[in-house]
């Protein structure tokens, strides 16, 4: 199902523990890294295609997390022409996505990347927040960072605040924070812009 720019509505999944960390799965077979992610089905809400690729794709259930966020609207990124199948090229552009934050509240063994017959993952590992960056491929890369930056205003400060450090950025309310409350969540950095 593509819309009429060519892009295939699809989900992201950020997927948190305790600790902040994120859930970082390795493509079946390959030496690629990526977050959960996967096509929103016709009459699915993107709520229910998340839920339904959370337990594909690692086995999870509604009951093992909660939503803390989703992106405001739709991120979008383009898929290098050699890596569209032939019959598809010139009619399929790459993926808009609405992008979940999820907290883990069940157990790392909750997890199953053999959930169904198709797996996507067959590795698994939890990752500093922003890591994903430096290591996705490169053409994932720009909608990697505008999702992580717009559902990095529901994370507790000290995360919100390193990324700012490592990117030389600085919002001008952060110096007026107290450091010793860190469960205070920062103000919403400058809106992303869209792909297209």
């Amino acid at each position: 199902m593509l819309d009429r720019e060519g892009f295939r509505p699809n989900v992201g999944i950020v997927l948190l523990n305790s600790k902040n960390q994120v859930f970082w799965g390795k493509r079946l077979r390959t030496h690629s890294w990526q977050f959960p992610q996967g096509g929103i089905k016709y009459g699915e809400t993107p709520e229910q295609a998340m839920f339904r690729e959370l337990h594909e794709e690692v086995g999870l259930r509604p009951d093992h997390v909660e939503i803390i966020g989703r992106t405001r609207d739709w991120l979008r990124y383009e898929v290098p022409e050699h890596f569209i199948r032939k019959d598809a090229r010139g009619l399929y552009r790459g993926q808009k996505q609405i992008w979940f934050l999820l907290r883990m509240v069940g157990r790392d063994s909750d997890m199953n990347l053999r959930a169904t017959d198709h797996p996507e993952f067959d590795a698994w590992r939890w990752n500093e927040y922003w890591v994903p960056l430096d290591v996705v491929i490169e053409f994932k890369r720009g909608v990697y960072e505008m999702a992580l930056t717009e559902l990095a205003r529901f994370l507790p400060r000290p995360n919100h605040h390193n990324r700012f450090l490592r990117s030389g950025m600085r919002h001008a309310r952060h110096d007026e924070r107290r450091a010793d409350v860190p469960m205070a969540p920062l103000p919403a950095p400058p809106q992303p812009q869209n792909l297209d």
